[in-house]
Protein backbone atom coordinates (compact mmCIF):
# COMPACT_ATOMS: atom_id res chain seq x y z
CA UNK A 1 0.00 0.00 0.00
CA UNK A 2 1.05 3.41 -1.11
CA UNK A 3 1.24 6.42 2.16
CA UNK A 4 1.27 10.26 1.45
CA UNK A 5 2.36 12.70 4.09
CA UNK A 6 0.13 14.76 6.34
CA UNK A 7 1.03 17.71 4.50
CA UNK A 8 0.11 15.76 1.26
CA UNK A 9 -2.82 14.51 2.93
CA UNK A 10 -4.04 17.91 3.88
CA UNK A 11 -3.30 19.66 0.60
CA UNK A 12 -5.27 16.79 -0.81
CA UNK A 13 -8.57 17.54 1.42
CA UNK A 14 -7.70 21.33 1.82
CA UNK A 15 -7.20 21.29 5.48
CA UNK A 16 -4.84 22.48 7.79
CA UNK A 17 -1.84 20.19 8.67
CA UNK A 18 -2.89 20.41 12.04
CA UNK A 19 -6.54 18.96 11.51
CA UNK A 20 -4.76 16.49 9.50
CA UNK A 21 -2.98 15.23 12.31
CA UNK A 22 -5.49 15.56 15.09
CA UNK A 23 -7.80 13.12 12.53
CA UNK A 24 -4.55 10.62 13.22
CA UNK A 25 -4.69 11.04 16.62
CA UNK A 26 -7.82 10.46 17.05
CA UNK A 27 -7.80 7.56 15.13
CA UNK A 28 -10.27 8.74 12.14
CA UNK A 29 -7.99 7.83 9.44
CA UNK A 30 -8.17 4.21 9.05
CA UNK A 31 -4.52 2.73 8.19
CA UNK A 32 -2.89 5.74 9.38
CA UNK A 33 0.34 5.22 11.30
CA UNK A 34 3.04 6.57 13.35
CA UNK A 35 6.71 6.09 12.16
CA UNK A 36 8.67 7.76 14.71
CA UNK A 37 7.01 11.44 14.92
CA UNK A 38 5.62 11.48 11.12
CA UNK A 39 2.28 9.97 10.18
CA UNK A 40 1.80 8.11 7.55
CA UNK A 41 -1.40 7.84 6.01
CA UNK A 42 -3.03 5.36 3.29
CA UNK A 43 -2.93 7.36 0.07
CA UNK A 44 -6.83 5.79 -0.81
CA UNK A 45 -7.80 7.35 2.43
CA UNK A 46 -10.90 9.76 2.62
CA UNK A 47 -11.53 13.01 3.71
CA UNK A 48 -12.95 12.52 7.62
CA UNK A 49 -16.02 14.09 7.79
CA UNK A 50 -17.20 16.42 10.85
CA UNK A 51 -19.03 15.03 13.41
CA UNK A 52 -22.68 16.56 13.65
CA UNK A 53 -22.90 16.56 17.52
CA UNK A 54 -20.24 16.83 20.03
CA UNK A 55 -18.43 13.43 21.01
CA UNK A 56 -19.95 11.76 24.43
CA UNK A 57 -17.91 11.75 27.88
CA UNK A 58 -15.26 8.58 26.97
CA UNK A 59 -16.32 6.45 29.50
CA UNK A 60 -14.83 2.50 28.36
CA UNK A 61 -11.03 1.71 28.63
CA UNK A 62 -9.99 2.63 25.22
CA UNK A 63 -12.40 6.02 25.23
CA UNK A 64 -10.65 7.18 28.18
CA UNK A 65 -7.26 6.31 27.46
CA UNK A 66 -7.55 8.42 24.11
CA UNK A 67 -9.20 11.04 25.59
CA UNK A 68 -6.68 11.17 28.30
CA UNK A 69 -3.86 11.06 25.81
CA UNK A 70 -5.29 13.57 23.61
CA UNK A 71 -5.62 16.05 26.37
CA UNK A 72 -1.68 15.11 28.05
CA UNK A 73 -3.80 14.66 31.36
CA UNK A 74 -1.41 13.91 34.38
CA UNK A 75 -2.66 11.53 37.37
CA UNK A 76 -5.58 10.03 35.42
CA UNK A 77 -5.90 6.30 34.15
CA UNK A 78 -3.56 6.85 31.10
CA UNK A 79 -1.07 8.29 32.90
CA UNK A 80 -1.24 5.38 35.34
CA UNK A 81 -1.01 2.63 32.64
CA UNK A 82 1.51 4.12 31.23
CA UNK A 83 4.16 3.92 34.52
CA UNK A 84 2.67 0.55 35.75
CA UNK A 85 3.13 -1.17 31.98
CA UNK A 86 5.95 0.22 31.27
CA UNK A 87 8.21 -0.28 34.50
CA UNK A 88 6.37 -3.99 35.18
CA UNK A 89 7.26 -5.10 31.58
CA UNK A 90 10.78 -3.98 31.36
CA UNK A 91 11.87 -4.90 34.87
CA UNK A 92 10.76 -8.34 33.87
CA UNK A 93 13.20 -8.32 31.50
CA UNK A 94 16.20 -7.18 33.32
CA UNK A 95 15.80 -3.42 33.56
CA UNK A 96 17.33 -1.83 36.86
CA UNK A 97 14.91 1.20 37.02
CA UNK A 98 12.42 1.57 39.55
CA UNK A 99 9.17 2.42 39.81
CA UNK A 100 10.11 5.94 41.05
CA UNK A 101 12.33 6.13 38.45
CA UNK A 102 10.31 5.18 35.46
CA UNK A 103 7.61 7.36 36.61
CA UNK A 104 10.50 10.35 36.80
CA UNK A 105 10.90 9.83 33.11
CA UNK A 106 6.92 9.90 32.04
CA UNK A 107 6.54 13.14 33.81
CA UNK A 108 9.69 14.72 33.48
CA UNK A 109 11.20 13.25 31.01
CA UNK A 110 14.94 13.17 32.85
CA UNK A 111 16.00 10.75 35.07
CA UNK A 112 17.02 10.66 38.81
CA UNK A 113 20.33 8.92 39.87
CA UNK A 114 21.52 8.75 43.45
CA UNK A 115 24.28 5.83 44.18
CA UNK A 116 23.78 3.24 41.84
CA UNK A 117 24.64 3.60 38.51
CA UNK A 118 22.03 3.02 35.32
CA UNK A 119 22.49 1.68 32.29
CA UNK A 120 21.42 3.72 29.42
CA UNK A 121 19.72 1.42 27.94
CA UNK A 122 17.41 0.97 30.52
CA UNK A 123 16.29 4.31 30.48
CA UNK A 124 16.17 4.52 26.31
CA UNK A 125 14.04 1.46 26.36
CA UNK A 126 11.99 2.83 29.27
CA UNK A 127 11.39 6.32 27.21
CA UNK A 128 10.86 4.14 23.79
CA UNK A 129 8.13 2.25 25.87
CA UNK A 130 6.01 5.30 26.56
CA UNK A 131 6.10 5.33 22.58
CA UNK A 132 4.64 1.87 22.26
CA UNK A 133 1.97 2.49 24.65
CA UNK A 134 0.89 5.32 22.83
CA UNK A 135 0.59 3.57 19.19
CA UNK A 136 -1.13 0.76 21.06
CA UNK A 137 -3.71 2.96 21.74
CA UNK A 138 -3.59 5.00 18.68
CA UNK A 139 -4.17 1.94 16.86
CA UNK A 140 -6.19 -0.36 18.84
CA UNK A 141 -8.99 -0.51 16.35
CA UNK A 142 -6.96 -2.51 13.82
CA UNK A 143 -6.10 -6.12 13.32
CA UNK A 144 -2.53 -7.03 13.92
CA UNK A 145 -0.59 -6.66 10.98
CA UNK A 146 3.64 -7.53 10.45
CA UNK A 147 3.47 -4.15 9.59
CA UNK A 148 2.70 -2.67 12.60
CA UNK A 149 4.42 -5.45 15.06
CA UNK A 150 7.50 -4.77 13.16
CA UNK A 151 6.99 -0.62 14.03
CA UNK A 152 6.87 -1.29 17.39
CA UNK A 153 10.18 -3.16 17.57
CA UNK A 154 11.59 -1.03 15.71
CA UNK A 155 10.30 2.23 17.77
CA UNK A 156 11.09 -0.13 21.17
CA UNK A 157 15.05 -0.81 20.26
CA UNK A 158 15.50 2.83 18.52
CA UNK A 159 18.91 4.01 20.13
CA UNK A 160 19.80 1.50 21.87
CA UNK A 161 22.84 -0.19 22.08
CA UNK A 162 21.48 -2.99 20.30
CA UNK A 163 20.51 -0.63 17.55
CA UNK A 164 23.91 0.05 16.81
CA UNK A 165 24.86 -3.58 15.91
CA UNK A 166 25.25 -4.79 12.16
CA UNK A 167 23.97 -8.23 12.94
CA UNK A 168 20.31 -7.00 15.41
CA UNK A 169 17.58 -6.27 13.08
CA UNK A 170 15.84 -3.20 15.02
CA UNK A 171 12.58 -3.39 13.25
CA UNK A 172 12.79 -6.82 11.53
CA UNK A 173 12.61 -10.02 12.10
CA UNK A 174 15.66 -12.19 13.85
CA UNK A 175 18.42 -13.04 11.74
CA UNK A 176 20.40 -15.38 14.18
CA UNK A 177 18.83 -18.24 16.48
CA UNK A 178 17.77 -17.91 19.52
CA UNK A 179 16.43 -19.46 22.33
CA UNK A 180 13.52 -18.59 25.22
CA UNK A 181 13.79 -20.16 28.75
CA UNK A 182 16.34 -23.10 27.47
CA UNK A 183 13.59 -23.31 24.55
CA UNK A 184 14.75 -23.49 21.17
CA UNK A 185 12.20 -20.65 19.05
CA UNK A 186 11.30 -21.05 15.24
CA UNK A 187 14.86 -20.21 13.57
CA UNK A 188 15.32 -17.26 11.41
CA UNK A 189 14.60 -18.17 7.66
CA UNK A 190 11.13 -19.56 8.68
CA UNK A 191 10.12 -16.66 11.13
CA UNK A 192 8.28 -14.75 8.22
CA UNK A 193 6.74 -17.35 6.90
CA UNK A 194 5.32 -18.33 10.48
CA UNK A 195 4.46 -14.61 11.78
CA UNK A 196 2.05 -14.58 8.41
CA UNK A 197 0.63 -17.69 9.02
CA UNK A 198 -0.36 -16.86 12.67
CA UNK A 199 -1.76 -13.41 11.98
CA UNK A 200 -3.18 -14.28 9.17
CA UNK A 201 -5.00 -17.55 11.14
CA UNK A 202 -5.87 -15.22 14.13
CA UNK A 203 -7.11 -12.16 11.70
CA UNK A 204 -9.68 -14.87 10.24
CA UNK A 205 -12.20 -13.83 12.97
CA UNK A 206 -13.19 -10.46 13.46
CA UNK A 207 -13.02 -10.57 17.22
CA UNK A 208 -11.78 -12.88 20.04
CA UNK A 209 -12.34 -14.45 23.65
CA UNK A 210 -10.12 -14.13 26.17
CA UNK A 211 -8.53 -17.35 25.61
CA UNK A 212 -7.88 -17.22 22.25
CA UNK A 213 -5.96 -13.74 22.87
CA UNK A 214 -3.80 -15.77 25.33
CA UNK A 215 -3.21 -18.35 22.68
CA UNK A 216 -2.20 -16.35 20.34
CA UNK A 217 0.18 -15.02 22.55
CA UNK A 218 2.10 -17.96 23.30
CA UNK A 219 2.02 -18.85 19.42
CA UNK A 220 3.74 -15.63 19.19
CA UNK A 221 6.41 -15.90 22.20
CA UNK A 222 7.16 -19.71 20.90
CA UNK A 223 8.00 -18.33 17.31
CA UNK A 224 10.06 -15.21 19.03
CA UNK A 225 10.51 -13.30 15.81
CA UNK A 226 12.79 -10.37 17.52
CA UNK A 227 16.26 -10.87 18.35
CA UNK A 228 15.28 -9.41 21.56
CA UNK A 229 12.27 -7.55 23.30
CA UNK A 230 10.14 -10.57 22.30
CA UNK A 231 8.08 -10.36 25.84
CA UNK A 232 7.54 -6.55 26.02
CA UNK A 233 6.33 -6.35 22.03
CA UNK A 234 4.36 -9.65 23.07
CA UNK A 235 2.45 -7.76 25.92
CA UNK A 236 2.13 -5.15 23.92
CA UNK A 237 0.12 -6.41 21.52
CA UNK A 238 -1.93 -8.48 24.24
CA UNK A 239 -2.87 -5.21 26.15
CA UNK A 240 -4.16 -3.75 22.69
CA UNK A 241 -6.12 -6.70 21.68
CA UNK A 242 -8.12 -6.79 24.89
CA UNK A 243 -8.97 -3.01 23.90
CA UNK A 244 -9.99 -4.13 20.53
CA UNK A 245 -12.10 -6.87 21.71
CA UNK A 246 -13.11 -4.81 24.95
CA UNK A 247 -11.29 -6.87 26.96
CA UNK A 248 -10.16 -5.65 30.09
CA UNK A 249 -6.70 -5.21 30.04
CA UNK A 250 -4.11 -6.41 32.35
CA UNK A 251 -0.32 -6.25 33.52
CA UNK A 252 2.07 -8.72 34.40
CA UNK A 253 3.78 -7.45 37.34
CA UNK A 254 6.88 -8.61 38.61
CA UNK A 255 4.94 -10.51 41.56
CA UNK A 256 3.44 -13.10 39.12
CA UNK A 257 6.01 -13.31 36.57
CA UNK A 258 6.96 -16.66 37.74
CA UNK A 259 3.65 -17.78 37.43
CA UNK A 260 3.06 -15.92 34.26
CA UNK A 261 6.59 -18.00 32.47
CA UNK A 262 5.13 -21.41 34.01
CA UNK A 263 1.89 -20.81 32.28
CA UNK A 264 3.57 -19.79 29.13
CA UNK A 265 5.62 -23.67 29.47
CA UNK A 266 2.24 -25.46 30.55
CA UNK A 267 0.11 -23.70 27.87
CA UNK A 268 0.57 -26.32 24.81
CA UNK A 269 -0.52 -29.11 27.30
CA UNK A 270 -2.43 -26.92 29.90
CA UNK A 271 -4.21 -23.83 30.28
CA UNK A 272 -5.48 -23.21 33.40
CA UNK A 273 -2.15 -21.99 34.99
CA UNK A 274 -1.90 -19.17 32.38
CA UNK A 275 -5.26 -18.17 32.60
CA UNK A 276 -5.60 -18.32 35.88
CA UNK A 277 -2.29 -15.94 36.06
CA UNK A 278 -3.93 -13.05 33.69
CA UNK A 279 -7.47 -13.45 35.02
CA UNK A 280 -5.48 -12.47 38.90
CA UNK A 281 -3.98 -9.49 36.92
CA UNK A 282 -7.46 -8.76 35.13
CA UNK A 283 -8.88 -8.72 38.49
CA UNK A 284 -6.12 -5.83 39.81
CA UNK A 285 -7.06 -3.89 36.49
CA UNK A 286 -10.37 -4.15 37.74
CA UNK A 287 -9.94 -2.49 40.83
CA UNK A 288 -7.73 0.49 39.30
CA UNK A 289 -10.96 0.94 36.60
CA UNK A 290 -13.09 0.99 39.77
CA UNK A 291 -11.44 3.48 41.30
CA UNK A 292 -11.68 6.18 38.41
CA UNK A 293 -15.31 4.96 37.92
CA UNK A 294 -14.21 4.03 34.53
CA UNK A 295 -16.45 1.20 32.36
CA UNK A 296 -15.62 -2.27 31.47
Amino acid sequence: MAYISVAQAAKKWKLSQRSVRNYCTLGRIPGAFLTGKTWNIPQDATKPTRKPKPSKVANTVLQVLKAEQAAKQHGGFYHKIQIDLTYNSNHIEGSQLSHEQTRYIFETNTIGVEDNAVKVDDIVETANHFKCIDMVIENANYKPSERFIKELHGVLKNGTSDSRKAWFAVGDYKRQANEVGGHHTTRPEHVAAKMKELITKYNHKAKHMFEELLDFHYQFEAIHPFQDGNGRIGRLILFKECLRNNIVPFIITDNIKMFYYKGLNEWPHNHERLIDTCLSAQDQMKAVLDYFKIKY
